[in-house]
C-alpha cells in the first residue's frame, strides 16, 4: 500500500480534517442517549421540573446541530480526498498503459484495461471514501457506546460482550467467501466490456455480414455470466444485513427482558434502560459499519490486485538502457543486420528470418511480396513498435535500441495499414503531425497528399468535424488524411504500408510525384500489393515467407526474379482483362 500513498498525499489535510469532523458526530451520538436518560429520570419522572427538561432539550438540539456540521464536513472532505486520489491513480495508470508495448496490450486486452481504469479505480475511490467516513466513526462509536453501556449497567452489558465474538466470526467467514467471488465478478465485467467494445468498433462489419443476431447472442452470454456472478457475489452482502438485523433484534430483546426485570426489582431506572438500549443499538450499528467496510474491502482487494497488475506490468519495450538518448535521426540511413523476429517467443516459426538490407538516405524503396510474408513486420521494427529477437536494426548507423523512443519515432513518419483518425476536426487530426503547424504548412502537406481538394469541398473545410475513427470520410480520403498527417512530421524516414490501396492509380502517382519533389532527402519505404505503386522506386525488395529473396530495380527484377515476374505478369494480365 505504500506506493499508493503518493496518490493520496496531496490530500493529506482533507484526510485528517474529515475523520476529525466525523469524530464530532460520534461524540454527539454518545452524548445523546445520556441527555435523553436525564430528561426521563430527572425531568419527567424526577423532581427537576420543566426548566430542566427544556435545558436538556436545548442541549440535545445543540448537539444535533454540531453532529450535522461534523457529518456534513466529514463527508465533504472524504469525497474531496477520495476523488483526488482516484484522479491521480487513474492518471498514473493511463500513463503506464501509454508505455505498454503491443504485446503488453494484447496480454490484458483493451476491454480489461478500460475496466481497470474505470470500474476498479472507482471501487478504490469508494472504499477510501467509506474509510474516511467510517474508519474512525465505527470503532469510535463501538468503544464509546460500550464504555457508556458498562458504566450504566455492567451486569446488563454482559449480553453485548457475549454477542460480539459471534459477530466477529460471522464477519470473518463472510470475507473468506466474498473475496474470490468478487474477483470472478470483475473478470466477467472485463469480458462484457471487451465484447461491447469489439461490437461497437466493428459495427459496420457486423451489419454488412448481417451478424447482428450472433453478436446479440454473444453479448447476452457475457451479460448473463456477469449477472450470475454478480448475484453469486452479492449474496454475501444480502446475507449479511439480515444476520446483523436479527442479531440486533435478539440483543435488544434480551436487554429489554433483563433490564425490565431490573426495573421491576428497583435496581435500574427507566431512563437508564432507554439509554442502554440506544447504546446497544449504536454498538450493533457500528459492527454493521465495520462489516460493510470489511466486505467492501474484500471487493476492493480484488480491484487492487487488478490495478497492481497494470502498474507492475513489465514493459518489454523501453528506452531505459538507451546509450544515446539525445541522438536524433539526421540522414535516414537504415540497415537490417541478420534480423530474426517472431511475435510469440514460444513459436517455432519465425516471422522474419536472417534479414539483411541496406537503405541509403533519400532512397525510395518498394517492398512487395505475398500476404503474410513479413513486409509490415519488417518496417515496424524501424520505429521500435516491436524489437528484434536477434540481430539488429540500425538507423544512421546507430542501433534503434540506443535512441530514446521519442527521438526515434519523431524522426519516422508511418502510415499503417489500418488508417486511424480521431474525433475532432480535420485540422486537429492533421496537427498530430505538428501541433504548431500554421495554415500554410497544413495546406501545403494536404496538397502533397492530394487531400486539399476534397477537404475544401467538405462542409466546413479544415474545420469539418470527423466522426469517431473518421467514419464520415471514405477509405481513400482517410488514407490521404493519414498521409498528410505523417508528412507534417517532416520525417527523415517515411513508411507507407499499403496506404494508397484505396486511391486510384492517377491520385497515387500524384502523391508519389509530390514525394520526389518535396521530400528529396527523406528516405521513403513503400509497401504495396500493386507493382505499379513501386515500379519507379530506386530499388524494390521482394519478400517471401519472412525472407528477402531478391533486391533490385523493376527492370532488373523482371530479368532475374521469378517471383517478381509472376506477380507482375498476373497483375498485367488482370489489367488487360479489365480493360
Amino acid at each position: 500500500m505504500k506506493e499508493y500513498w503518493k496518490y493520496a498525499k496531496p490530500y493529506l489535510s482533507s484526510m485528517i480534517i474529515g475523520p476529525i469532523l466525523m469524530i464530532t458526530e460520534v461524540i454527539g451520538e454518545i452524548i445523546m442517549p445520556l441527555l435523553l436518560s436525564n430528561i426521563i429520570d430527572n425531568g419527567i419522572l424526577g423532581s427537576r421540573g420543566t426548566s430542566y427538561i427544556v435545558s436538556m432539550g436545548v442541549a440535545m438540539v445543540g448537539t444535533a446541530l454540531a453532529m450535522l456540521l461534523g457529518g456534513t464536513g466529514g463527508a465533504f472532505f472524504a469525497v474531496r480526498a477520495s476523488s483526488g486520489f482516484a484522479n491521480n491513480l487513474r492518471k498514473d495508470m493511463f500513463h503506464k498503459i501509454q508505455e505498454f508495448s503491443f504485446s503488453n496490450i494484447d496480454e490484458h486486452s483493451t476491454g480489461s484495461l478500460v475496466t481497470r481504469l474505470t470500474n476498479d479505480v472507482t471501487q478504490l475511490q469508494n472504499m477510501m471514501q467509506m474509510m474516511l467516513r467510517m474508519a474512525l466513526r465505527a470503532p469510535g462509536m463501538l468503544i464509546g457506546a460500550l464504555i457508556m453501556a458498562i458504566r450504566l449497567n455492567a451486569r446488563l452489558a454482559a449480553v453485548i460482550l457475549f454477542i460480539i465474538p459471534l459477530l466477529v466470526v460471522a464477519i470473518y467467514l463472510i470475507i473468506q467467501i466474498g473475496f474470490p467471488r468478487f474477483t470472478i465478478m470483475q473478470k466477467k465485467l472485463d469480458a462484457l466490456n471487451t465484447a461491447t467494445q469489439e461490437n461497437l468498433t466493428n459495427i459496420r462489419v457486423v451489419k454488412s455480414f448481417v451478424r447482428e443476431s450472433h453478436e446479440e447472442e454473444k453479448f447476452q452470454k457475457a451479460n448473463r455470466d456477469l449477472k450470475d456472478k454478480t448475484i453469486h457475489a452479492i449474496k454475501i452482502v444480502i446475507f449479511t444485513l439480515p444476520v446483523m438485523t436479527l442479531t440486533m433484534n435478539i440483543t435488544t430483546l434480551a436487554v429489554v427482558w433483563f433490564g425490565g426485570n431490573q426495573i421491576i426489582a428497583g435496581s435500574m431506572k427507566t431512563g437508564v434502560l432507554i439509554a442502554f438500549i440506544n447504546y446497544v443499538t449504536q454498538i450493533l450499528m457500528s459492527l454493521v459499519m465495520i462489516s460493510a467496510i470489511i466486505l467492501n474491502g474484500s471487493r476492493t482487494l480484488a480491484s487492487l490486485k487488478r490495478i497492481d497488475e497494470v502498474l507492475h506490468t513489465h514493459v518489454d519495450l523501453s528506452d531505459e538502457n538507451a546509450s544515446q538518448k539525445d541522438q536524433i535521426i539526421r540522414e535516414g540511413r537504415i540497415q537490417f543486420r541478420n534480423v530474426f523476429f517472431r511475435y510469440y517467443k514460444n513459436n517455432r516459426e519465425w516471422i522474419l528470418q536472417d534479414v539483411n538490407l541496406d537503405v541509403e538516405p533519400g532512397e525510395t524503396v518498394g517492398i512487395i511480396g505475398s500476404t503474410g510474408c513479413g513486409k509490415t513486420t519488417l518496417v515496424q521494427l524501424i520505429p521500435r513498435l516491436y524489437d528484434v529477437d536477434s540481430g539488429e536494426v540500425l538507423v544512421d548507423g546507430i542501433n534503434v535500441k540506443d535512441y530514446s523512443l521519442k527521438n526515434l519515432r519523431s524522426g519516422v513518419g508511418i502510415v499503417l495499414q489500418n488508417n486511424v483518425l480521431f474525433s475532432g476536426t480535420i485540422r486537429d487530426n492533421l496537427m498530430w503531425g505538428d501541433e504548431d503547424a500554421d495554415e500554410e504548412t497544413i495546406t501545403r502537406f494536404a496538397k502533397n497528399a492530394q487531400a486539399h481538394d476534397f477537404i475544401t469541398l467538405s462542409p466546413n473545410g479544415y474545420d469539418t468535424e470527423l466522426g469517431q475513427g473518421g467514419v464520415n470520410v471514405s477509405g481513400g480520403q482517410k488514407q490521404r488524411l493519414c498521409i498528410a498527417r505523417a508528412l507534417l512530421k517532416r520525417p527523415k524516414i517515411l513508411i507507407l504500408d499499403d496506404s494508397t490501396s484505396a486511391v486510384d492509380t492517377t491520385t497515387e502517382s500524384r502523391i508519389q510525384e509530390s514525394f520526389d519533389k518535396d521530400l528529396p532527402h527523406t528516405t521513403k519505404i513503400i509497401i504495396a500489393q500493386r507493382i505499379s505503386s513501386v515500379m519507379d522506386a530506386d530499388k524494390i525488395v521482394v519478400m517471401d515467407e519472412g525472407k528477402i529473396t531478391d533486391v533490385g530495380t523493376h527492370s532488373e527484377l523482371l530479368q532475374s526474379c521469378e517471383t517478381y515476374r509472376e506477380i507482375y505478369n498476373s497483375q498485367m494480365d488482370k489489367a488487360v482483362t479489365v480493360s
